[in-house]
């Protein structure tokens, strides 16, 4: 039996220039971190005793002879493209809701790449983790979606991901002394809209409408650089942080009508009414989690505002995905 266990992310600065439609021509780049939430995969050979060939264990039960009669498409994908024939029994299980813009469909290719490895004896290094979950998703599952989340799930860490047009990726760790990454996390909250939706179809509309505003895009890209002159300089104030992630979401809420709705908006405007610097909503947009930026003073005031609302309290996270159990279950 495998388990593998693989972080959830926050993007902070330069989301959407990780879609190949962008970075395939101006390249990109994105300030993000893997976070202490993780999707844990449990992997076993079915052992040669029952009516079905594969078990799947997520929202529902899925108990099916044929790989093809798979309806969770990312598990039946990547059955598929490894070509196992053997019985195999899968389960899911996840800190955070999915679609809600978390990276979790993509932590969970990887998470389950690496404990199909696993379970067949197979090692694979974390660049070649993400690449090869990249390519699932953009050429199997034929996913409408960015490569930061791949990336990060495989790799771990605060980094800054820079995106080349030759499809290659440069993964630069983000390296803070302990007070100034406590200081960092400590300005951050999580909060659940309570709305979920499809990565996929959001970013389809934003892919489709890029050149329309790629004036955008270019300074959401420039905004990653000027977010890490403010975290690595030694004087510069990490409250002009929270104003530049505001800046990013006015970019961001542009780049096509799927981005926001009336709901984040009032989400998002009473954080700032109680005190909130800046903030944004995580992933392609449309629902999910927002994340706010504001001193640890006025926090409460914040909490109390959104007390209808589910806060997630999280660190960053520094490991990436990996295998936590690892025990021959003697059916091969």
């Amino acid at each position: 039996m495998i388990i593998s266990k693989t972080p959830l992310r926050v993007s902070l600065f330069g989301g959407g220039t990780d879609y190949p439609a962008w970075y395939r021509e101006n390249g990109g780049a994105v300030l993000a971190s893997t976070i202490d939430k993780y999707c844990y995969i449990t992997c076993r050979y079915l052992p040669p005793f029952f009516p079905h060939k594969y078990r799947i264990v997520y929202s529902r039960v899925e108990t099916v002879k044929d790989a093809r009669e798979i309806k969770h498409p990312a598990i039946r994908a990547i059955i598929e493209s490894f070509k196992e024939d053997r019985g195999l029994e899968v389960h899911y299980d996840a800190d955070l809701p999915a679609k809600t813009g978390m990276g979790s469909s993509s932590s969970f290719t990887v998470g389950f790449v690496n404990a199909l490895k696993s379970l067949r004896g197979e090692s694979i290094e974390k660049s070649e983790l993400a690449k090869l979950a990249i390519h699932l998703e953009h050429e199997i599952m034929k996913e409408n979606v960015g490569v930061q989340d791949q990336i990060l799930a495989a790799h771990g860490n605060f980094n800054k991901i820079e995106f080349n047009t030759d499809n290659s990726f440069n993964v630069i760790p983000i390296l803070l002394n302990p007070e100034k990454l406590r200081e960092l996390q400590s300005h951050f909250m999580l909060y659940f809209t309570g709305a979920t939706r499809v990565a996929s179809d959001v970013a389809a509309d934003q892919i489709k409408n890029i050149r329309n505003v790629s004036s955008h895009y270019k300074k959401i890209r420039e905004l990653v650089d000027e977010a890490l002159t403010i975290i690595e300089g030694p004087t510069a104030s990490i409250f002009e942080l929270g104003k530049l992630l505001h800046d990013s979401w006015l970019l961001k809420r542009e780049l096509s009508n799927s981005v926001t709705n009336p709901k984040i908006d009032n989400i998002y405007q009473s954080g700032l009414d109680a005190g909130a610097i800046g903030g944004k909503i995580l992933g392609a947009g449309g629902g999910g989690f927002i994340l706010f930026f504001a001193t640890p003073e006025t926090q409460q005031k914040i909490r109390e505002r959104l007390k209808h609302l589910i806060e997630v309290p999280f660190r960053f996270e520094s490991e990436g995905s990996k295998i936590v159990l690892d025990k021959p279950n003697g059916f091969i």
